[in-house]
């Protein structure tokens, strides 16, 4: 499975993502950087966690209007599977590949530490490794991570099982509708999500539960 990571000012943790994709997948993925206009023929595009453009006006907001967007945007509509985590995620709400806003954090403030998390949905690319209703461990690190859409948005999300993930067991860090942790767009190859699977999959992070998200990237490419 062939993969990139985009690079923005202020993303930090594009090194964690690629670490996991080449640990989890045997291959080495290509970083994009954010005023590049193409991507290389691959077959996932990462948008990583940080604070791109220092989070100026919103959370992504600028990000999202990079010339690299365009591109994402072009191969999403393409078919091509698309992850985009805390700040990614963020980006992907602000360019309207996936629906809903990122708001700041009920309690106000910057939320680090490890949350549970509850497969809504195992039947998609990014969650087919898991069990529907498994609950796993993640790191979150983030400030407006406050998932929030009307209330016909989230009864399509919900309808339609593209909520794939939810915090579980009372740990929702920041208050999003829902217990919302990660959704998907319509067609089911964009993925955003404010915790970090990426910093839980090896021993020396503490653990693997999150290992299983990318071991089902690369199931979805072997059943293909």
């Amino acid at each position: 499975m062939k993969s990139a990571v985009v690079v923005f000012p202020g993303s930090n943790r594009e090194r964690d993502m690629m670490r996991a994709l080449e640990l989890v997948t045997g291959t080495k993925p290509v970083a994009v950087w954010h005023q590049d206009t193409s991507i290389p023929d691959v077959d996932l595009i990462v948008l990583p966690g940080g604070f791109s453009y220092g989070d100026y006006l919103r959370c992504g907001a600028i990000a999202g209007r990079s010339p690299v967007m365009a591109e994402v945007a072009r191969m999403a509509h393409s078919g091509r599977l698309v992850l985009g985590v805390c700040n990614g995620l963020q980006i992907l709400t602000e360019t309207g590949l996936l629906p809903g806003a990122l708001m700041r954090n009920a309690n106000l403030k910057f939320v680090c530490k490890e949350v549970k998390l509850e497969t809504a949905n195992a039947e998609t690319a990014f969650s087919n490794a898991f069990s529907k209703g498994q609950v796993w461990r993640c790191p979150v690190a983030h400030h407006d991570g406050n998932y929030f859409a009307d209330a016909e948005t989230l009864a399509r999300l919900e309808g339609d099982g593209r909520v794939v993930f939810r915090y579980a067991e009372g740990t929702n860090p920041n208050g999003s509708v829902n217990d919302i942790a990660g959704i998907l767009n319509a067609r089911g190859n964009v993925l955003g999500m404010m915790p970090h699977p990426e910093n839980l999959v090896e021993p020396a992070q503490g653990g693997t539960d999150g290992r299983l998200l990318f071991e089902s990237l690369t199931c979805a490419f072997a059943d293909a």
